[in-house]
């Protein structure tokens, strides 16, 4: 097999409302046929579905940057977009020699490379990296789909559509929009307005997934019920481990520690939910706990994890 370490570069996820921008960096080998690769936004979910499991088996490597929401406010969308690239880049291994850059070159990068105008109609190994930007940034809006199901993010991904814009106006803007992105900002509500409205308990369990997702866990469901015993508030993965999140919310500066917020009655409790869940649904795989603090005030929301907190 010859490679001449030749990288695609490509993303998704510069015109949204919200969610974060993805790219993605992939290697193919010389002689590499795969049938049907184009720009990701011309093919069906289906397709690149299997697209990209063709790719993964196929590539020599490939990997994903992604930069969130809070970095795209702080460096622009444009900045974010070339951070994204050079941290799919930078976790290349092993590193190409040049990239291919759909579009215009990436600048201050290290590996040489040259921007290639519809590359990701042209360029197969551009094409491939599209795919697997676009699947990649698709499964995180739909984990973002579970927490915010109001906004609609599982069909449009984020973008600009009717129906986003409609319920934009109606509930307001949620963590995971972009600030600073017309119309956007007519539509931010106040932590002030939050309280009124007795939703601080619920924005901070909101807050927690969001953070998971962040961390790469997978939300499988929230405010899951396990009768008699109470509600989870979260269920998500962590790899091939089932996690249990509790999720405490505070307008104050001191709640104590972990060991304080969950008292022995409240574990019993959450053991015979967990085993019930993992029971409902069939699951076989290891399980644990965590807790998330999150805490309001002046300044954006602090998220503190704690994880495997009844070992």
């Amino acid at each position: 097999m010859t490679v001449d370490l030749i990288a695609g570069v490509d993303e998704a996820g510069r015109g949204p409302l919200a969610g974060p921008v993805v790219a993605a960096a992939v290697i193919l080998p010389n002689e590499c046929e795969i049938n049907d690769l184009n720009d990701s936004k011309k093919l069906t979910e289906k397709k690149r579905q299997t697209l990209l499991q063709e790719i993964e088996s196929k590539a020599v490597a490939f990997s994903v940057g992604i930069v969130h929401e809070d970095d795209i406010e702080s460096i622009n969308i444009l900045g974010a977009t070339h951070k994204a690239m050079r941290l799919a880049l930078g976790q290349l291994s092993p590193q190409p020699v040049e990239a291919l850059i759909d579009g215009h070159a990436l600048p201050d990068q290290v590996v040489k490379n040259r921007g290639v105008i519809k590359g990701d109609q042209k360029v197969p190994v551009i094409s491939a990296a599209s795919i697997v930007a676009k699947v990649t940034r698709d499964s995180i809006m739909r984990d973002y789909h579970k927490i915010f199901p109001e906004y609609g993010f599982a069909r449009h991904k984020g973008y600009g559509t009717p129906e986003h814009l409609s319920n934009l106006k109606t509930y307001l803007a949620c963590p995971i929009h972009r600030k600073s992105f017309r119309p956007v900002s007519n539509y931010l509500p106040s932590l002030s307005q939050i309280k009124e409205e007795r939703k601080l308990v619920n924005w901070g369990e909101r807050l927690a997934a969001r953070q998971l997702i962040r961390k790469g866990y997978s939300i499988l469901g929230m405010k899951i019920r396990a009768l008699p015993y109470g509600e989870i508030n979260i269920v998500a993965m962590d790899g091939k481990t089932v996690v249990f999140a509790e999720v405490k919310s505070t307008s104050h500066k001191w709640v104590g520690g972990s060991e304080h917020q969950i008292d022995k009655s409240k574990v019993e409790k959450l053991l015979k939910s967990m085993k019930i869940y993992l029971s409902e649904n069939e699951i076989e795989s290891d399980s644990r706990f965590d807790l998330l603090t999150v805490r309001f005030g002046v300044g954006p929301p602090v998220v503190e994890h704690c994880i495997n907190c009844l070992s």
